[in-house]
């Protein structure tokens, strides 16, 4: 194993030696492995998977013209991490973008689940976390990736300030050590823990009261087929069977419009009269993976009664019942699902 681990070392060493002056193929080779995890972690700070994957290139695009200035005092890793977290929040000065209350019982138990006040959260296709989800992440982590990347996380990442919501993702997330993350943001470790603890208590507010929660990924058989009998009602326009699977306090928004409606009821009476009264009553679902929670895209007839992919939904489970039920537009999103354009 040293020796392995010594012919690696070596091997990218010699990359960088190549890549430094001005190897293009060297250099992909050398960033190639970090780009995935790179582009989950822009995802994770900005909320949006198209801002995340223009950020990766945006990461690469600058590692690529300063590469000449690393001198190895870290990780190339930790080195990509610190560019893409600067460019992350240099995005977000530039954005400023903030969070938007929506309709909803103040008093409700639940008020940080509704995502419809993220007006620019997306999902992220699971078919992108391949090998990262199952990634044991460093020891100073407090969150499993399964967690990082639930829906209710991330969307409670964004009510945090940009600099608290960089430090919480590369401490608690990634698991960096507190001197790594001042060398990477260029402020002392005590402005760092300053953050953290700043962010921690903003999180904790904002997320669902019990952590198994973050985590919305079926856990058995009998969860599994909750959420087939959920799609297979759906598709049936069948109101009834689909109110009869949520929770009580179960939630459905629709980012980016304003809309958010909690308890069986208000979701009862939303798809009712608002929501199917208004579309094509036929659907047909098409199962996928986002946020490591299930997800369907769902297709809508056109004028000449072709499926045509519209949307997606994804889905939280919890206690035998579906919790959530968020809505996103396809918006061209869906091609990174790799479901059909087209049934």
């Amino acid at each position: 194993m040293p020796e392995l681990s010594w012919q690696r070392e070596r091997l990218e060493h010699n990359r960088l030696a190549r890549a430094q002056r001005g190897d293009e193929a060297a250099f992909a080779q050398l960033t190639g492995p970090y780009a995935r995890e790179l582009q989950v972690h822009c995802y994770r700070i900005v909320g949006s998977l198209q801002d995340a994957e223009d950020l990766l290139q945006e990461t690469l695009l600058a590692a690529w013209r300063s590469l000449e200035q690393f001198e190895g005092r870290s990780s190339l890793r930790a080195w990509l991490y610190t560019i893409a977290t600067n460019r992350c929040l240099n995005a977000l000065r530039d954005g400023a973008r903030r969070p938007q209350a929506v309709g909803g019982d103040p008093r409700s138990s639940h008020p940080s689940e509704s995502f419809a006040e993220i007006s620019w959260l997306q999902p992220y296709p699971d078919r992108l976390l391949e090998g990262l989800i199952d990634a044991t992440p460093g020891p100073e982590a407090r969150y499993e990736a399964k967690e990082a990347i639930a829906l209710a996380f991330v969307s409670g990442l964004q009510h945090l300030a940009p600099r608290q919501r960089a430090v919480l993702v590369l401490r608690d997330v990634l698991g960096f050590h507190a001197d790594e993350v001042s060398d990477m943001l260029g402020s002392s470790p005590a402005s760092v823990n300053s953050a953290l603890q700043r962010a921690r208590t903003t999180l904790e507010q904002r997320l669902p009261a019990r952590r198994e929660r973050l985590s919305a990924v079926p856990r058995t058989e009998a969860d599994r087929d909750l959420v087939i009998r959920f799609a297979d009602a759906f598709e049936r326009d069948d109101i009834a069977g689909v109110v009869a699977l949520l929770t009580e306090d179960a939630v459905v928004s629709m980012p980016p419009e304003p809309e958010w409606h909690q308890g069986r009821g208000a979701v009862e009476k939303f798809l009712r009269h608002r929501y199917l009264a208004r579309l094509p009553r036929t659907w047909r679902l098409l199962a996928t993976g986002a946020n490591a929670q299930p997800a369907y895209a769902y297709y809508l007839q056109d004028g000449d009664s072709r499926w045509v992919r519209s949307g997606i939904f994804v889905v939280g489970v919890r206690s035998g019942g579906i919790e959530s039920i968020t809505r996103f537009p396809d918006g061209g999103l869906l091609s990174r699902f790799g479901v059909p354009e087209r049934l």
